[in-house]
C-alpha cells in the first residue's frame, strides 16, 4: 500500500482523480461549519470508476493508527484512502496479498505490465536496453506510473540492504527519467555525449542508493550548481536519488510499468476492453467454460476474441483480469481462480469461432496463476489473432475483463457465431455446404525478367467474390508468406485460386496462379504446385511454385 501511495503521488492527474476536489475535502479550522466528517474517493473497479464515501473514523490501538499512517501528525489522506479502498473490497483483510500493481491499477485505471529485467538481458543487449529506456520515457511522459524492486531468495532476506544501499523486496517509485545531451566540457568529463538517467524514490525516505550518481558520489562533484539546474538533475524530495540506466538495469530485477490508457491519443484508440464471462451449459456449442489448453476436447468452448494488427512490429499488451473474489472470503470462496489465456494467429478473413486447431499458429501464452490479473506483452506481425481466455479447470463460472493496448488500433471484438447465419439471402443464393481452410507457406523460384530486377511478391487468395491479400515481401524470389484464409463455399465447383503478384510502382505484375478444387476428400498434407497462367488448372506452366496446405470439410463447425 505504501509503495502504491508513493507511486500515485508522482502524477497529479492520477491522484486528483482518485481524490476528487481534494481542497474542498480538507479539514479547515476556519470553516468548521462545512466539515461533516465525510470523505469521497474514486476507484477504477473492474472497468468502471466507482465512488466510495467513508466517515472520518480510523481504526487505532492505544491511540495509534493500526494500518497506514504518515510521519506528519496532521496528514491522514493515505489512511483515509486505505479505508475507502478496504470498503470497496469488503474489509481491511481483503487488502492482504494484493500486489502493488493491483492497487495502482485500482487507483488509476492504468494498464499494468511486469518486466523481468534478468530475462530481458538488458545489461548484455545494448539495443534492448535503449529500447527499454525509450518505452519507459514514453510511458512516463504520457502520465504512466513505474516502480521497480529487487528479488529476495527467501523471507529472511526481505528488506535486507544490498552492497549499494538498496533494499531487497522493497518497491521503489520512478519520479523522473531523462536523456541528457552533454556540452563539450562535460563530454570530456564523462566520456559520453548523452546520459540516460532515472530518478527513483524510496517511499520510506531512507536507505538510498550509494553507488554512482548517489548524493555523495564523485559524479556530482563534477557538476556545478548551474550544470545540475540546466540538466534537470535535481532532487525535490527526501528519499529520492538518481542512477544511470546501466546501474538501473544491473540492480533491479522486476519492473512494473502502468500505462496511462484513459484518453485517446490524437483520436486514436490505444485501448480496447470488453467484459465477458465463463459460463456452463449442457449444450457444448453454448458452453463457455472449457478449461486451459491441456483440455484439448473442451478448450475451444471458451469465449473467443479476435483483433487485427494492421502493421508489423507493434507491441501489443494483453491483460486478463478476473472478478475479485476477496469480498466472498467469509463464504469460503477462494481468493482467485487460476486463469490464463492463449493467443493464435488465424486466417486473415476469419469471422466465426475456432473449432479445431489444424493450421493456426500458437502465437503466445500467458502464465497460468491464481492472481487477479495475468498479461502477455509481444511484438506481433500484421494479421488477425484470436485470444482465448480460460480458467485452468473447466466447468467453472466467473466474470473477466479483457483489455488490449497497442499504439495502433486493433479492433477487438468477440466471436460469437459458429457458422454463417441461415438467412433469406443465403437460402436464395445457396447456403454454404463446404468450409475450406488454406495456408500458403511460400512462393519460390519466381520469375525475373532480368538479373537486377526487384521482385516484391504478394498473394491474392480468391474464392468467388471474396479475396484475401497477403503482406508484400520485399526484394525476393523465394518468399515466405504463411498466409491463411478460410472460405465458406456453396459447392466445390467454386475453386480456390491462389495468385502471386509483383508489387510495382505503377502497375503490378502477374507472376502466376494455381487453381484448387479443395474437395473434402483431398489429402490434407503440405503440397507444392507449379504456377500457371490464368485459365484454370490446365493453363500453361510459368516459372515458380507455391507450397501450401488445404483442408476442406462438409461439417461447417469442424474448422
Amino acid at each position: 500500500m505504501v509503495s502504491a501511495f508513493s507511486c500515485l503521488a508522482v502524477q497529479e492527474s492520477h491522484w486528483t482523480k482518485t481524490i476528487p476536489n481534494h481542497k474542498e475535502q480538507e479539514w479547515d479550522p476556519r470553516k468548521l461549519d462545512k466539515y461533516a466528517g465525510i470523505f469521497r474517493f474514486r476507484f477504477w473497479h473492474f472497468g468502471e470508476w466507482t465512488e466510495v464515501v467513508i466517515d472520518d473514523l480510523l481504526p487505532t490501538i492505544n491511540g495509534d493508527l493500526v494500518f497506514s499512517f504518515s510521519t506528519s501528525m496532521n496528514e491522514f489522506w493515505n489512511a483515509l484512502l486505505e479505508k475507502a479502498y478496504a470498503k470497496l473490497l469488503g474489509c481491511y483483510e481483503a487488502l492482504d496479498g494484493l500486489t502493488t500493481t493491483d492497487i495502482i491499477v485500482d487507483f488509476t485505471g492504468t494498464l499494468a505490465e511486469t518486466v523481468d529485467m534478468q530475462k530481458g538481458r538488458y545489461t548484455e543487449l545494448v539495443e534492448e536496453k535503449y529500447k527499454l529506456f525509450g518505452e519507459l520515457y514514453k510511458t512516463f511522459t504520457k502520465g504512466g506510473l513505474i516502480c521497480c524492486s529487487i528479488e529476495f531468495p527467501n523471507q529472511e532476506e526481505q528488506e535486507v540492504e544490498t552492497d549499494w544501499g538498496l533494499l531487497k523486496g522493497h518497491t521503489y517509485t520512478m519520479t523522473d527519467i531523462r536523456k541528457i545531451r552533454l556540452g563539450e566540457r562535460l563530454v570530456e568529463v564523462f566520456s559520453t555525449e548523452k546520459l540516460y538517467m532515472i530518478r527513483l524514490r524510496n517511499p520510506l525516505g531512507r536507505q538510498e542508493w550509494s553507488g554512482p550518481w548517489s548524493e555523495i558520489s564523485e559524479e556530482w562533484q563534477q557538476l556545478t550548481a548551474a550544470d545540475r539546474k540546466n540538466l534537470g538533475l535535481v532532487m525535490s524530495d527526501d528519499g529520492e536519488f538518481w542512477m544511470s540506466l546501466e546501474d538501473f538495469c544491473r540492480n533491479f530485477h522486476e519492473l512494473n510499468v502502468c500505462r496511462n490508457v484513459n484518453n485517446p491519443i490524437f483520436g486514436r484508440k490505444e485501448l480496447e476492453s470488453v467484459v465477458g464471462c465463463w459460463t456452463v451449459d449442457d449444450d457444448p456449442l453454448m458452453n463457455r467454460s472449457g478449461g486451459c489448453y491441456n483440455n484439448r476436447d473442451t478448450f475451444l468452448q471458451n469465449p473467443q476474441y479476435i483483433f487485427t494488427v494492421p502493421e508489423d512490429g507493434h507491441k501489443v499488451i494483453m491483460s486478463l483480469q478476473q472478478k475479485d473474489l476477496r469480498t466472498y472470503r467469509r463464504m469460503g470462496r477462494p481468493d482467485n481462480y487460476i486463469i490464463g489465456f492463449e493467443l493464435f494467429k488465424v486466417e486473415m478473413n476469419r469471422k466465426f469461432r475456432l473449432h479445431h486447431l489444424y493450421i493456426q499458429e500458437r502465437a503466445g501464452t500467458s502464465t497460468y496463476i491464481d492472481t487477479r490479473t495475468v498479461f502477455l506483452s509481444k511484438y506481433l506481425k500484421k494479421g488477425n489473432y484470436v485470444l482465448v481466455p480460460t480458467m485452468f479447470q473447466h466447468g467453472r463460472t466467473s466474470e473477466f475483463l479483457l483489455r488490449i493496448f497497442s499504439e495502433v488500433p486493433v479492433q477487438l471484438r468477440e466471436l460469437t457465431l459458429d457458422m454463417p447465419k441461415m438467412s433469406c439471402w443465403n437460402l436464395a443464393r445457396g447456403y454454404p455446404k463446404v468450409v475450406t481452410q488454406i495456408t500458403v507457406h511460400s512462393a519460390e523460384g519466381l520469375e525475373k525478367k532480368y538479373a537486377n530486377e526487384t521482385v516484391n511478391p504478394y498473394l491474392v487468395i480468391k474464392c468467388g467474390k471474396e479475396e484475401v491479400h497477403s503482406p508484400v515481401q520485399k526484394n525476393t524470389v523465394h518468399a515466405i508468406f504463411d498466409t491463411q484464409a478460410i472460405f465458406y463455399r456453396r459447392t466445390t465447383d467454386i475453386p480456390i485460386i491462389v495468385q502471386v503478384w509483383n508489387r510495382r510502382k505503377f502497375c503490378d505484375q502477374f507472376l502466376g496462379q494455381v487453381t484448387l478444387d479443395a474437395d473434402p476428400s483431398d489429402c490434407r498434407d503440405l503440397k507444392s504446385l507449379y504456377l500457371r497462367k490464368k485459365g484454370g488448372p490446365t493453363a500453361k506452366v510459368k516459372q515458380g511454385h507455391i507450397s501450401f496446405k488445404v483442408i476442406s470439410s462438409d461439417d461447417l463447425t469442424e474448422l
